[in-house]
């Protein structure tokens, strides 16, 4: 499924794309409309939409000016269509240097060119999707940091309170709520047997995030993808009336479901655990919500803990949290031998417990989402050692007994064995390269080594001595570096005084700026400005 958004201020136009063509044979579902650049950017922050047909000028943010901020952040999706005239011919192909997949003219459209233009934005996207899946890069993005920081979260991976608080205050995440509950999220179709592997991960994505947006819209919250068929809400509740959000979560998951089978034909099962007053024990909320999943019914697709009277069945004989921590640093680290002895140890007490069949496939299922979430490219690389069964790594959920069970975590432990010895080899120099892609889209931020080293889970001296083992320069240097570059650009650009320029990005004062400016330089930043401007 493509997601498509149409900006254009002119609403007898965006009616005439509408009914143009007959979206369903691409595959196309459009998320909505916008009247203006500013409102189609809001939109696409906030929906990710993977096409967006656009008219060139609109008002508050013309359609080129929209291309180009997108560009310059960076974004790979969404890709553009212009929408010009005559007369702004020569802006369109300007639009050409922003990725902009194709412009057309209005007076000419038809549902020929228009459909032609969709499908070759079709595979730009369908291209893009590949390489991000492909792509053997660790992902840095500040995005990308805030889901490792959830998953760490719900999988109780954080050792004290100050690590969590710090990491929460970098990625500017707010806790400020009464308390907080997990769900675990089921979702089946009965299509997905006749679907290639590109079309589930595309049902699964397109599900994820239609849940996002319409679960948000009743109750603060923050959905989590965990596998190919579950994934995870964190609700945060402005009070402690746990019998009044029970109605709204109950509410807002059943709207979800009907919207994901109306749309998708997907089915919806939820569990909720128990509500909790503070951030930390989130994670117990969660593996409540896991305990009381095999409670769902055909009659009650939707079950709270709370509501659930005996629980003296769900404790857990396999407490795999005890080797959570052991697990992260071993996948952080590409440490073979820490792995096997992990899966050996975790193996052996499935033995001992051949009949508790349900906690060893929920024990499992701990296994696999944390490989998928704490591993880079955890998808692609679970992925490719299930690649022989049918269902991939899904085929844990097709398991009946303890000994299978058993089976498939060998399998997973000898294919991860076998990628961690690949890997070992230069993953340091990827975590160097990324530390230094983030602070390269963070420069105009207060950045410091421990509050980097806090953000990629790594001991402020660990970090520095791998950053100077694999950089030209340190650590701290190299920050000042990029500032300076930085500044460099705006004294050019922007008609900007020399203490504006340190505030802007993150000095102390100007006096310290102008000191750092002249260490890397040579030149004080009124003398560089006198030579260059």
């Amino acid at each position: 499924m493509i997601n498509l958004l149409i900006a254009d201020d002119e609403p007898l136009v965006q009616a005439g794309i509408k009914s143009m063509i007959n979206w369903d044979d691409l595959d196309i579902h459009i998320i909505g409309t916008a009247a203006n650049g500013a409102l189609a950017y809001d939109m696409i922050k906030a929906n990710s939409p993977d096409i967006v047909i656009t008219d060139i000028k609109m008002p508050v943010m013309t359609g080129l000016e929209l291309a180009q901020k997108c560009h310059k952040e960076q974004l790979q999706l969404p890709v553009f269509i212009i929408l010009t005239s005559y007369e702004e011919f020569g802006y369109a192909k300007e639009a050409v240097s922003y990725g902009v997949s194709d412009y057309l003219v209005k007076l000419e459209l038809t549902p020929e060119t228009l459909r032609a233009a969709l499908e070759k934005a079709i595979a730009t996207v369908q291209n893009l999707r590949k390489t991000s899946q492909l792509s053997g890069s660790v992902p840095s993005s500040i995005d990308i940091l805030k889901e490792q920081f959830y998953t760490r979260l719900i999988s109780n991976l954080f050792e004290v309170d100050t690590q969590f608080e710090s990491q929460a205050q970098n990625l500017k995440i707010s806790f400020d709520y009464a308390s907080f509950a997990a769900a675990y999220i089921e979702i089946s179709s009965s299509k997905l047997q006749n679907m290639t592997s590109e079309q589930q991960l595309n049902l699964y994505t397109n599900s994820l995030q239609m849940t996002g947006e319409l679960i948000s819209k009743y109750i603060p919250c923050h959905v989590l993808s965990l596998d190919m068929k579950h994934f995870a809400i964190i609700f945060f509740l402005k009070n402690d009336d746990y019998t009044g959000y029970e109605g709204i979560i109950r509410n807002a998951l059943q709207q979800v479901s009907e919207m994901l089978f109306n749309y998708y034909s997907v089915e919806l099962k939820a569990s909720i655990g128990s509500f909790v007053p503070k951030p930390m024990q989130i994670a117990t909320s969660f593996q409540d919500a896991k305990q009381i999943f095999s409670k769902i019914s055909d009659n009650a697709k939707v079950v709270f803990f709370h509501n659930v009277t005996d629980k003296s069945h769900l404790k857990n004989v396999f407490n795999i949290s005890i080797f959570k921590e052991d697990i992260r640093k071993a996948y952080a680290e590409y440490n073979t031998e820490a792995l096997q002895d992990i899966f050996t140890t975790i193996i052996d007490l499935f033995k001992e417990q051949p009949t508790h069949y349900v906690q060893a496939l929920d024990a499992a299922g701990n296994v696999l989402h944390l490989s998928l979430s704490l591993l880079n490219n955890g998808e692609q690389i679970v992925s490719s050692i299930f690649k022989d069964k049918p269902n991939g790594y899904r085929s844990l959920y097709e398991l009946t007994n303890v000994g299978q069970i058993i089976e498939w975590l060998q399998v997973l432990q000898n294919g991860l064995c076998e990628q961690f010895s690949t890997y070992h080899k230069d993953y340091k120099n990827k975590i160097v390269i990324n530390v230094k892609k983030f602070i390269d889209e963070h420069v105009e931020e207060k950045l410091n080594l421990n509050m980097v080293a806090e953000i990629f889970n790594f001991s402020p001296n660990y970090l520095s001595v791998l950053f100077s083992k694999y950089n030209d320069i340190g650590f701290n240097d190299y920050i000042n570096q990029q500032k300076i570059e930085a500044a460099k650009h705006m004294m050019t650009d922007e008609n900007l005084k020399i203490y504006e320029i340190s505030d802007a990005l993150g000095f102390e004062s100007a006096f310290y700026f102008s000191r750092v400016f002249k260490k890397v330089t040579g030149l004080s930043p009124r003398d560089y400005m006198k030579q260059n401007l």
